[in-house]
């Protein structure tokens, strides 16, 4: 079993890299990818870790672009090498801008009468501080009971404290990730067609134009019926399959590390775009 899509503390999870590769190695995973947010601090400190276990550390990035007017999240996976200097000079640029958009998110919230500061935040977040940190302070403070209600009250796109983040084009995104060696995969794609009329086969094609390789259909917040639309999508496009838990936090996980359930093939037939060798999935 695999599972190609988790996050450790250096982004918005919960546990240490060490702590999540124990946790794949305890579930028998054969492989694991390490897609946190915007960075490589987590599939790095993870390495020597997964080393002396019998579990392949994937390297993997979760980056989030501009497509259609909305936000969507890419994943990209270097199955040969982790990215180079170029790649890494695009995340400083992200990092940049996630931390002044953090401020302004503090300020609103300041406005608003609450009692939180971007400082208390990046105490959580580190580097790669982002909402899910600022919804646990407010709750900590006591001004909601849980985080859902941080996101419905203050944090979601609707809600009072939102700011938006600049974000890169699909267009840049998948060409940074194509030119550092990686593959890309659209993750959990369901959540940008619930409630949108959109066909899934012309906007993913539309994608595929810009150089997606592939297309997260397995997710945990996809049922499934999504799940096989997505794929079903994927294969009439000729693109790849990837899935994964989305793992952040064991006490909170819709489903577990590894839940899914999904063969290695998947992590097979991706290395062979990534090599340019054709390979064989089984039948899911």
């Amino acid at each position: 079993m695999i599972d190609l899509h988790s996050h450790t503390d250096r982004s918005d999870g919960t546990l240490s890299p060490e702590e999540l590769v124990g946790l794949a190695a305890q579930k028998g995973l054969s492989a694991l990818a390490i897609t946190d947010h915007d960075t490589l601090e987590g599939y790095e400190a993870a390495a020597p870790h997964a080393a002396g276990l019998d579990l392949e550390l994937v390297c993997g990035i979760e980056l989030s672009a501009s497509f259609l007017g909305r936000t969507i999240h890419v994943l990209g996976y270097f199955l040969g090498h982790p990215p180079g200097e170029d790649f890494r000079d695009h995340l400083g640029c992200i990092q940049k801008s996630r931390q002044e958009r953090n401020h302004r998110l503090a300020a609103k919230l300041q406005s608003l009468g609450l009692d939180v500061s971007a400082e208390e935040a990046e105490a959580l977040g580190h580097s790669q501080t982002g909402r899910p940190h600022f919804a646990r302070i407010l709750m900590r403070k006591g001004y909601v009971t849980d985080i859902r209600q941080a996101f419905d009250r203050y944090l979601d796109e609707s809600a009072p404290a939102f700011v938006a983040r600049k974000d890169a084009s699909a267009d840049n995104v998948l060409r940074w990730i194509r030119e550092a060696g990686g593959i890309s995969s659209w993750a959990h794609p369901a959540r940008f067609f619930r409630d949108r009329e959109l066909a899934a086969q012309g906007t993913v094609a539309e994608l595929a134009s810009k150089g997606l390789d592939a297309v997260e259909a397995f997710h945990s917040d996809h049922d499934a019926s999504e799940a096989h639309s997505l794929k079903t999508t994927a294969e009439r496009l000729g693109l790849g399959v990837t899935g994964g838990s989305d793992f952040h936090n064991p006490e909170t996980a819709r489903i577990q590390l590894g839940g899914l359930k999904l063969p290695n093939s998947l992590l097979e037939e991706l290395r062979g775009r990534a090599t340019g060798v054709s390979a064989t999935s089984e039948p899911l």
